[in-house]
């Protein structure tokens, strides 16, 4: 199976374990991921905050490219995910924008291809249960909260995708490579990453809730499918006094399935996540 591929500014900078992760498993699982060739910024996340024709156009030259390819398209970015959904569901739904973005992009719109994220494309394209089938080397004792984030699912008129307030497909991804999941109140919480720079002691706010909250639950880590929640999570947490790894989901399958290369991809975490998988007899 193939799938299109929109790896974003991020994954191609700092999230690199992500897309690294996200290769990896998705070819031990059977899905090859072909990245767009010329692909450009999506405009996550000012483009549509200043200009609404712009935020349309840019991921739809992306859009232009699946389509091409004849391939739907995977996208592990949920900022991402959130702006090439919304420019398909305005190429679908919009005549009159679908028209003019159309003649800025210069291509003809057709609606052949789907767009997934990341996670959704594992469930719905490989099936949790084909997942759990492949583990190695299941990730036992590791207590997690599984963190979605606020633009997975949102809005579910656009996104179509699991459960708005209590989504669950990333806890059924966890729980089949043996993790334990514990229940939450926080997963589609906003993290506050968007104002990072403009706006950093209402963001130190925003996660240090998160955070409190997962270790007031048990949890060990954190794990996500969103490179902003990453990296958020793992930069502020020196306001809370505390190492809590935060996980890409796509990591933890890897582990799950005993690939090689896991090792390489926790080097480039802010928090070292290697004490912890060592205590529980995970990581060497």
């Amino acid at each position: 199976m193939k799938l299109s591929y929109f790896p974003g500014c991020s994954l191609s900078s700092t999230a690199k374990e992500y897309d690294m992760s996200a290769k990896a498993v998705c070819n031990a699982l059977g899905v090859e991921l072909v990245e767009l060739k010329d692909w450009v910024c999506c405009g996550a996340t000012s483009a549509h905050s200043t200009n609404h024709k712009l935020s349309i156009a840019l991921p739809s030259r992306n859009l232009a490219l699946a389509q091409e390819s004849g391939m739907d398209l995977a996208v592990p970015c949920s900022a991402c995910y959130s702006r090439v959904k919304k420019a398909d569901y305005t190429m679908r739904n919009n005549e009159k924008m679908r028209g003019e973005i159309e003649r800025i992009v210069e291509f003809k719109y057709n609606g052949s291809i789907n767009v997934y994220s990341l996670i959704e494309a594992m469930v719905s394209k490989i099936g949790v249960d084909a997942i759990a089938k492949s583990v190695n080397k299941p990730l036992k004792g590791l207590k997690l909260v599984c963190y979605y984030g606020c633009l997975l699912v949102r809005p579910p008129e656009v996104t179509c995708f699991d459960d708005t307030e209590n989504p669950v497909s990333l806890d059924n991804v966890m729980k089949a490579v043996g993790a334990e999941v514990i229940p939450w109140s926080y997963k589609t919480d906003c993290c506050g990453a968007n104002l990072g720079l403009t706006s950093s002691s209402v963001v130190q706010g925003m996660v240090g809730r998160l955070l409190d909250a997962a270790k007031e639950a048990g949890a060990m880590a954190i794990v996500t499918a969103c490179p902003l929640c990453q990296s958020n999570l793992e930069m502020r947490r020196k306001e809370r006094n505390t190492e809590l790894p935060a996980f890409y989901f796509t990591e933890l399958v890897g582990m799950a399935l005993d690939l090689p290369d896991c090792n390489k991809w926790f080097n480039l975490h802010l928090v070292n996540p290697k004490p912890l998988l060592q205590s529980l007899s995970l990581a060497g």
